[in-house]
Formats: structure tokens, sequence, C-alpha cells
């Protein structure tokens, strides 16, 4: 008898027990869930083989297709789930929870697993992903302009007990057109989703979740709409650190990249940089100066920063003086700043 387990019982111990993907190396690669090891019944060609086979001839015949194609592999799979699950408890999934999941989960049974498949399969779980993106969350956004060492605190925060998401590492990108750092790569959107929701279940949605300001695309990932839309009304707590900070702050950054890629996204912003600014930026990249570079495209992304902050509601937006970058000490402001505007929120409540 197969077992089946709900999405959500799943989630309450994702963290505690493997959980085996049967779909193909490309279906994986699409979007998976977080975690999750890739064991393939079929390989891509084998899967398409047994698809046209079902169109074409019949179920039966498509069945006794993917028997033949799996020959010998049974025994393979059983040694590699024994590395993935030593205590032989594991959940099992594919697309829908339909044969490819129920036959691994047969085999292992078979042999003394303790087996559980995925009702609904990946397919139950994306539609958990996108639902879960209209919860309301007690959202605080971390904001300033480009260069005022936003990540870093958030990770200072994290570090300190704080509840972070970080979008930008989700997204493997640092926001900017040269947020690729040059050798990041970012994952598929769908993944990017599923990332970002098992990070958000893990929240305790009664306190306070940190989230950097964030245009709606970071590099080629898109934040999903409703929780984008709750980042843009909520409080914004915006660091105010002095320019020459913050270009020896990017400078630092900057000049460990590549010029070839720093030419290659300056040229990439070009017409909004203007022809002058993006020729002089090029030149002082060629030329090693890395300050001037910076200070020039600052303008550039300053008033980017200023036009985003201006469809915001001024009332939301608690600004906190910062005499440098440094996280550490920042972050110590900015927790006073935020236990201020809790204090002051419930004090609205009960008026």
């Amino acid at each position: 008898m197969i077992h089946r387990l709900s999405i959500k019982d799943y989630l309450a111990f994702a963290e505690s027990i493997p959980i085996v993907d049967v779909r193909t190396p490309l279906e994986f690669e699409q979007g998976h869930i977080p975690g999750a090891c890739n064991l393939p019944i079929f390989s891509n060609e084998e899967r398409v083989q047994v698809g046209t086979c079902y169109k074409q001839c019949s179920r039966e015949e498509a069945i006794l297709l993917g028997f033949d194609l799996v020959g010998t592999k049974w025994s393979g799979f059983i040694r590699q789930v024994l590395k993935i699950a030593p205590s032989k408890r594991l959940v099992v999934h594919c697309w829908r929870g339909g044969m490819r999941s129920a036959a691994m989960a047969w085999v292992l049974q078979f042999y003394g697993f303790e087996v559980r498949v995925l009702e609904g399969g990946y397919k139950q779980y994306r539609r958990w992903v996108l639902d879960s993106f209209n919860e309301t969350f007690s959202l605080l956004v971390l904001g300033g302009m480009t260069g005022s060492g936003k990540t870093a605190l958030l990770s200072v925060l994290k570090n300190q007990g704080e509840q972070v998401i970080d979008l930008e590492d989700l997204a493997q990108h640092r926001g900017s057109s040269y947020g690729s750092m040059g050798t990041l790569i970012q994952p598929t959107q769908e993944q990017f989703e599923n990332d970002l929701a098992f990070a958000l279940q893990k929240m305790d949605l009664q306190k306070v979740i940190w989230i950097e300001d964030e245009s709606i695309t970071i590099g080629k990932r898109v934040i999903p709409h409703p929780l984008w839309q709750q980042m843009r009304v909520t409080n914004l707590i915006k660091l105010l650190v002095p320019l020459e900070v913050r270009i020896q702050f990017l400078a630092d950054e900057y000049g460990e990249l590549d010029k070839d890629f720093l030419i290659t996204c300056t040229e990439r912003i070009g017409k909004r940089l203007g022809p002058v600014q993006t020729k002089e930026a090029l030149l002082a990249i060629q030329e090693n100066r890395i300050k001037d570079f910076t200070r020039l495209v600052l303008v550039y992304y300053d008033k980017t920063y200023q036009i985003g902050q201006s469809k915001r509601m001024p009332s939301s937006i608690y600004e906190v003086e910062c005499s440098s970058a440094h996280a550490v000490q920042n972050a110590a402001s900015v927790i006073k700043l935020a236990q201020a505007i809790k204090e002051q929120h419930i004090n609205s409540e009960s008026v």
C-alpha cells in the first residue's frame, strides 16, 4: 500500500526528511522543491518516448515500454537512495504524484524503506508556492541608495536573530546592472519562486520579516506581484549614508571585478547614462579610476532610486542617519528605529 503525504504535512518536517524527485533532469532543472535530490526514473529522451507511445498507442503499451526502459536500473536506484536516506525514511514525488513516483515507492517499500508519496506531486507544490505569496506578511523594508550597505546589514540582522528574507541571495543577483558580479548564475524564475516561498513559510508571521527594498525585477528574476505589492506599501527604513562613503563602498566591490565585465555592463546602460557620462565612465574603467567610475554611475542609480521612493507614501518612510556603511554599527541604529516604529504602531491602535 502506498502512503501519501499532503504538501502541508510535508512542509511541517521538510528539514528532517529527505525528498527524492524522480522526474527527468530537464524537469528538475526547470524547477524543484528546495532540498530535493534528483533520481530520474527516465532520462529526458526516454520520457519523450514513453509520452509518444502513450499518445499514439495506449496506456498499457506505454507502461510496458517504461518497464523495458528502466530494465535493470532498480538496484542502482536502491543503492543511491540508501546514500540519500540512510535512515530508510523518505518522501518521493514526480510531476503529479502518479505512476513514476508510485513505481519508485513500491520498489523502495519492497526493499524495506518507509516511503511517502507527495500528494499531487510537484504540480501541487507549485500551486502551493503561488498561493503562498497571497499571505499577509509583517514586512519591514530596508532601503537606501546604492552603496549604503543594505545587504551586509541584513546579514548582520539575521545573525542577531532577526527574520530576514534576502531576495538578492535567492535571485543570485545584486540588483543593479552589475549585479551578476561577473560570476553569479541566476536560477530559473520557477526556482526563484520555489526558494522564496520555502524561505517565507519558515518565518513566524506574527513577527517582523526584514526584506530589502527592490524593484520588481532582480536581474532577470521577477518578485511575485502579491509580495512586491506588500513591499511597496509597508514601512521602510531608509539608510542615509553620505555620498563619498557610498562611492568608496562600491569602489571596493567593483574594484575586484573584471574590467571587461564592467565595460559590458556600462555599455548596456549607456542610453540611460547618456553619451557623455558613458564615455567618461568607460574611460575611468580602462584607466583603473574605479572611484571616478562609481561616482559617474551613481548619478544614474540615485536618480532611479529617488523615482521609486517618490511612489511611496511619505508617512511610511523612516530615515536613519549613518556616518558610514559599517553594517554592525548601522544595525544597532536600525533595530532601535524599528522598535520605535512598532511602539508607535501599538500606541496608534490603542487610541
